[in-house]
């Protein structure tokens, strides 16, 4: 039962949207660091999702991807970036401070950088490089690590998001021009509607699962589930109790479900314990120490290998290799895998 549900919160089991927008409304947010590789984890949860279907609904300002919950890159539905980052963007912004302290950087480089992006961007989107080479016009030259800083803070202070893609290439843009303002939501409603999100999409899962994915102090974390308490079920599986939203209800033939998961895929990353989906023994293999994370082939709900690919003749060729050789998977459902992967890029 355990992946089962997962499965389903996840959309990876009969998937329910058609729009990126939607889908990422039930989500809450998905990890974009890898922003290639983000558009493939949106796809495979649609119905018909397509890498063009994805790049129509950037060009739109539905999605945007920006630094949110965590110190890192998250795709979140437009309508809800800016309760979103009111939420977390203090602990995102403490934890790119304290490295920007360590460099001896002075505050004040954000805030000439914040005015600067305003003036660069009214009006039009551009990449990072694009960015760079106009700030340096303007007399402020920066590396390229400093100049990732300085971008995730005028992301944080609802600056800048990304702008619509550029020959497959990421650019930034102003907020205000990209998403049209909705009404603001207290602090409570917002804690409430990203454990409404979370739990809907993500479960089973637990207190340390949310708050880890969240990037809210375990206090809050706490709060944002009291609030949502009459909506979950509590669930066992081994020796955990896990939270269950109620909408999870209908059942999954799991068997039938191969995946080709992205690095980074909601899966797997936005769970503080893994084990349940992947043997201990082989998290190397999924994941290392540093925090990257590779390409993975889902199973019956288990991560069972990696795979990766390339393009030969102008064709996809994805190669799926097994952690446990003598696993078989029936060669249809990888064959369906891999076409879908393909279907999407076309």
């Amino acid at each position: 039962m355990f992946t089962s549900v997962r499965l389903l919160s996840q959309q990876l089991y009969q998937p329910c949207f058609e729009a990126p927008e939607d889908l990422l409304d039930w989500m809450g947010a998905m990890q974009a660091q890898d922003y290639t590789k983000s558009k493939w984890a949106m796809g495979l949860r649609l119905q018909e999702g397509t890498l063009s279907r994805v790049h129509q609904a950037y060009e739109a300002g539905t999605i945007v991807r920006t630094h949110v919950l965590r110190p890192t890159w998250h795709v979140v539905a437009g309508k809800d970036i800016r309760w979103m980052l009111k939420l977390t963007s203090g602990r995102t912004r403490a934890a790119l401070d304290s490295w920007v302290r360590s460099m001896g950087i002075p505050e004040s480089l954000c805030s000439r950088c914040n005015g600067l992006l305003e003036k660069i961007l009214s009006g039009q989107a551009l990449t990072k490089q694009e960015l760079a080479k106009r700030l340096a016009k303007e007399n402020l030259p920066v590396e390229e690590k400093l100049m990732s800083y300085l971008l995730s803070c005028a992301e944080t202070e609802r600056i800048i998001c990304s702008g619509p893609d550029r020959d497959g290439k990421a650019t930034f843009a102003l907020l205000e021009e990209r998403v049209a303002p909705v009404p603001e939501l207290t602090r409570e409603e917002s804690y409430a509607l990203l454990a409404l999100k979370y739990f809907r999409s993500h479960s089973p899962a637990t207190l340390a699962d949310f708050n880890w994915w969240s990037g809210l102090s375990l206090t809050e974390a706490r709060k944002a589930i009291g609030l949502i308490r009459d909506q979950l079920l509590e669930e066992s599986f081994g020796d955990t109790v896990f939270y269950v939203h109620e909408s999870c209800g209908r059942s999954c033939r799991k068997e039938e479900v191969v995946h080709l998961l992205p690095a980074y895929d909601e899966y797997l990353i936005s769970y503080k314990d893994r084990s349940g989906v992947l043997d201990p023994g082989q998290y190397a293999k999924a994941f290392n120490r540093f925090g990257i994370f590779y390409n993975v082939v889902l199973y019956q709900g288990q991560i069972v290998g990696n795979w990766e690919h390339s393009v030969r003749k102008g064709a996809i060729v994805c190669k799926p290799s097994l952690f446990v050789p003598d696993l078989s998977i029936p060669e249809p459902w990888m064959e369906k895998a891999i076409a879908r992967y393909r279907d999407f890029h076309r």
